[in-house]
């Protein structure tokens, strides 16, 4: 295909500005990433796995930022990456078999609910305070992490919300450290495996990928790194809004 500069720099902005809003909200960069691929003429199957692989570059950006101050442990982040990656590539192998429609009106009522949620705990995730660690606990946890990953293969919008939340509420981790393990472990290790699933079944819009991939990179270090800066407050007001508004376009689109 011919390679379109104006296109490319359109791509590279809302990309960017996608992923600048997800790395301080823990999640959502697919809610305004991928309708864009679909808007600009990709089919959906095309636009899906064209957004996995560019959204890896999220995770890299992240943990870029994050090396200079991490706070990640690892056993409980490969405790994520084992119960989340099968719930991946499992819905990443069974999407055409969702009806997209029914699908996105619940998750978009779902997103909505989260956001709403937490703006009316006012004190949820402003503290680092771990529960639920038990073996009972960590596999009630574990089987969310799983039930979440399969959407993250399946749907991608904004299942990254999913995951901070459920860090914050079950496990009791604050924001900005339940987002680090979003950025990290979702962004770079959740989506490289749908990346390559879908990769494999389908076709991979190479074109836009630079574009997309630059954005991805520049705006999740640099929304990592406000988060980091601002603390807890803006992270979680972030959260909140991108949540609310994220999940009525979701509801929007579908009708």
């Amino acid at each position: 295909m011919e390679f379109n500069l104006f296109e490319q720099f359109i791509l590279l902005l809302l990309s960017f500005i996608a992923n600048l809003l997800s790395a301080l909200s823990g999640g959502g960069a697919g809610l305004i990433q991928l309708p864009v691929l679909i808007f600009l003429g990709l089919p959906f199957p095309v636009a899906l796995a064209t957004h996995k692989v560019a959204s890896v570059a999220l995770g890299v950006g992240a943990t870029l930022r994050h090396l200079k101050s991490s706070k990640l442990e690892r056993r409980f982040a490969l405790f994520i990456l084992a119960f989340g990656l099968p719930g991946v590539v499992l819905g990443a192998n069974i999407i055409l078999l969702i009806p997209e429609a029914v699908a996105q009106i619940s998750l978009g009522f779902l997103t909505m609910g989260l956001g709403i949620y937490s703006r009316y705990q006012r004190e949820l995730g402003q503290n680092y305070e771990p529960s639920h660690r038990d073996r009972r606990g960590m596999l009630i946890g574990g089987l969310v992490l799983f039930a979440i990953g399969f959407l993250n293969g399946s749907l991608t919008s904004g299942t990254g919300l999913f995951v901070t939340l459920w860090l914050v509420g079950w496990f009791g981790l604050d924001y900005t450290r339940a987002v680090a393990y979003t950025l990290i472990l979702v962004g770079l290790f959740w989506n490289g495996s749908g990346a390559l699933t879908l990769g494999l079944q389908g076709q991979i819009h190479w074109n836009w990928l630079p574009a997309l991939l630059l954005g991805s990179l520049a705006g999740g270090y640099l929304g990592t790194h406000l988060g980091l800066a601002k603390g807890n407050r803006l992270v979680k007001t972030a959260f909140e809004i991108c949540a609310i508004t994220m999940g009525f376009s979701l509801v929007l689109k579908a009708f």
